[in-house]
């Protein structure tokens, strides 16, 4: 009588896959539900979902500290839920209302949250990374031990302020996470097309920053190599740099039909969904049941729904704060008139 195959081991608790799939879930959930309002004309201006990328999100979360800063490009929705804030507030800001998370003045691409350390969300391609820089010199000089993780997309890649900024980083071995988002393609154009270099994390050497690829497919590997990366950083080495090798099922924004990439290439990487990848990995190795998984999907769409009730019934901001929140009015002595 030949062996019973064995289950493949679980590599972690029960409580880390179920917050895992909570929030992958919550951010698929939410983008499909951000693409219907916009189709319904209540989403207006650039809008770019966080669909097929969502195990980057997940990762992230559960290997940094809320100390930790995190500032990103404007495909952000699904990292800005899964750092904690509010989805209610996030789906009003869509909607450009005054409960929205800026007061709806800064719409899908400019959610900030000083609360919960997060600072964007930018809509100017590579704006962040500078940025990112800058708040990790912050933290070295104010002798915290904590980092900041700056976030940009393959397309981001070839701007001149990530030579600049790695330069910097390296140098004066400060604590940033540098991580490149590559899902293969900046608005219609793919890596292969515009770079010498498809191995984007091979930039990295050109500093001496240690630099890898990462399978971001799947939560597991990128709470990993974050993680590996972080404890890098905290120990004074300087800073790191992470390729995550990951896919957009939509366009690159609402308005993109996508129609520069195959069907086939298509269908391979949906057959690797990580949200579907991740609900069945955790019922076929018992790491929880049916009725668990039907909880948190019960929970997301009462979620998702109120978040969008919410929304629709709060008002638009009053025409007068078109002036507010832009400049800071300071009285310097030392200025004479």
């Amino acid at each position: 009588m030949g062996k019973v195959a064995e289950k493949p081991q679980v590599k972690y608790d029960k409580e880390t896959y179920l917050k895992w799939y909570d929030i992958m879930l919550l951010i698929r959930r939410f983008e499909e539900r951000t693409l219907m309002a916009y189709g319904q004309n209540k989403v207006r201006g650039f809008c770019h979902v966080y669909i097929g990328q969502e195990a980057i999100a997940a990762g992230l979360v559960s290997a940094i500290r809320p100390e930790d800063a995190i500032v990103t490009a404007y495909r952000q929705h699904g990292i800005a839920l899964s750092r904690g804030l509010d989805p209610k507030a996030c789906m009003a800001e869509l909607f450009g209302k005054e409960t929205g998370i800026v007061k709806g003045k800064g719409g899908s691409m400019h959610f900030f949250s000083k609360e919960h350390r997060y600072f964007g969300g930018n809509g100017i391609v590579g704006a962040q990374i500078p940025i990112g820089t800058g708040i990790g010199f912050a933290e070295k000089y104010k002798g915290t031990d904590n980092l900041c993780v700056t976030m940009f997309g393959d397309g981001a890649a070839r701007q001149g302020a990530v030579f600049e900024s790695f330069n910097m980083a390296a140098t004066w071995k400060l604590p940033v996470l540098y991580i490149c988002e590559n899902n293969h393609y900046a608005m219609g154009t793919s890596v292969k097309r515009t770079s010498n270099v498809t191995d984007i994390y091979k930039i990295g050497s050109a500093f001496d920053m240690p630099s890898e690829a990462v399978d971001a497919m799947v939560p597991e590997s990128v709470h990993e190599a974050l993680l590996k990366a972080s404890e890098h950083i905290r120990a004074g080495n300087g800073p790191y740099f992470l390729e995550l090798k990951t896919y957009r099922y939509k366009g690159h924004s609402v308005s993109d039909p996508a129609r520069y990439r195959s069907k086939d290439e298509l269908k391979e990487y949906q057959e690797r969904d990580p949200v579907k990848s991740l609900e069945k990995k955790i019922l076929e190795q018992d790491i929880a049941t049916e009725d668990e998984i039907k909880a948190i999907k019960d929970k997301v769409k009462q979620i998702v729904a109120e978040s969008v009730e919410f929304a629709e019934q709060s008002d638009f901001p009053d025409p007068s704060e078109l002036y507010t929140d832009n400049y800071v009015q300071k009285d310097f002595p030392f200025i004479r008139d």
